[in-house]
């Protein structure tokens, strides 16, 4: 695709070497230069060279307003979810040439983007990273309940699905590089809220929130049920099912759940991690030979397609941002949070 501005987030055959995601990231921050404050937190060493893993910023950063984080390409697979966060990300550049609400709104919170975190495996058309570990298996926390045969996490082989690293191992720098971004940017502030966009195969779109290690409710159970009871009021019409991963299944290794537990123990502020999972099975039903396409199974390969997916998750991730921005007027006070738990316990539980 081919956006107005020429910035391309898909384009035609790649060359040895060639990322279009990450060429058109690369022309954003060349875009937004007057705005945005971008480093490369790590460098991914592989085969043809290397690859940078940014973080991409604007707004205040005083670690007194809150914060959200956008993060894409943990799955190289699954371009579709580092596409969608460019395509914000793109949107706010383009915006803030104009829209001194939009300047405003920046005023009172923090937006931190990686929309490429896996971008190795993104390169080989991967899930994994070039190491052959799953990201979302391998940072340092167990499962407490038995989890699924190999799509739990398994510490065998990297031949096979779902490789967690060998055991003991520091994690992998793609997630050492989330992990200092979260750290930095985000838990130092009173409330942050992070989303992690992948595409799975299912019939609708997810939004998961943590636990994946267990089917135990978070501690901030209570501020989720608020965020999720102003989204469904303000978007009666969305049709995202929004609900702890642990309903799904459990995993060892979850990266959300070992940043929420360490955003936990510092008790700074409150962090509220989401994955969203758009359900690739939509764009199959419509057109089925993607399945004859292991890159099809995970992106919508029709271009009208990838547009409307692009378009219809834009307004998801500008609440998270507005959310953000408002949280003081609906966080559920001390004596509100009794009665938003036993709801939410009801809700998911």
């Amino acid at each position: 695709m081919v956006c107005d501005d020429g910035v391309s987030l898909c384009g035609g055959s790649m060359t040895l070497g060639e990322l279009p995601e990450l060429a058109a990231l690369e022309r954003i921050i060349e875009l937004g230069a007057d705005h945005l404050q971008s480093r490369v937190v790590r460098r991914i060493e592989m085969q043809g060279g290397s690859y940078p893993v940014y973080s991409i910023a604007l707004g205040n950063p005083d670690p007194s307003v809150a914060g959200v984080g956008y993060f894409g390409g943990v799955h190289g697979l699954e371009r579709i979810g580092t596409e969608v966060v460019i395509a914000y990300l793109q949107s706010l550049v383009m915006r803030l040439q104009w829209d001194s609400t939009l300047h405003r709104q920046l005023e009172s919170v923090r937006l931190v983007f990686m929309p490429i975190v896996n971008p190795g495996g993104m390169r080989l058309g991967t899930r994994a990273n070039p190491r052959g570990v799953d990201l979302m298996r391998n940072a340092p926390i167990d499962a407490i309940e038995s989890v699924p045969f190999l799509l739990g996490g398994q510490t065998w082989s990297s031949t096979l699905p779902w490789y967690r690293g060998i055991a003991g191992d520091d994690m992998e720098a793609e997630n050492l590089a989330v992990c200092e971004v979260v750290r930095t940017e985000l838990l130092p502030r009173p409330f942050s809220i992070s989303l992690d966009c992948h595409s799975g195969f299912g019939v609708r779109d997810r939004v998961w929130f943590p636990y994946a290690h267990t089917r135990a409710p978070i501690a901030h159970l209570a501020e989720m049920q608020v965020l999720y009871n102003i989204f469904s009021q303000s978007y009666s019409q969305h049709r995202y099912i929004i609900e702890p991963q642990s309903m799904q299944y459990l995993t060892h290794g979850d990266l959300w759940d070992y940043l929420y537990q360490m955003a936990c123990a510092q008790a700074s502020g409150i962090f509220l991690p989401l994955t969203l999972e758009m359900g690739s099975w939509l764009w199959i039903r419509k057109n089925p030979r993607q399945l004859f396409s292991r890159h099809g199974i995970f992106n919508p390969l029709i271009e009208h397609r990838q547009q409307r997916v692009l378009r219809q998750h834009q307004m998801f991730l500008e609440f998270l941002s507005r959310a953000a921005c408002s949280h003081s007027r609906w966080l559920p006070d001390h004596d509100q949070r009794a009665h938003f738990h036993a709801q939410a316990l009801q809700e998911w539980y």
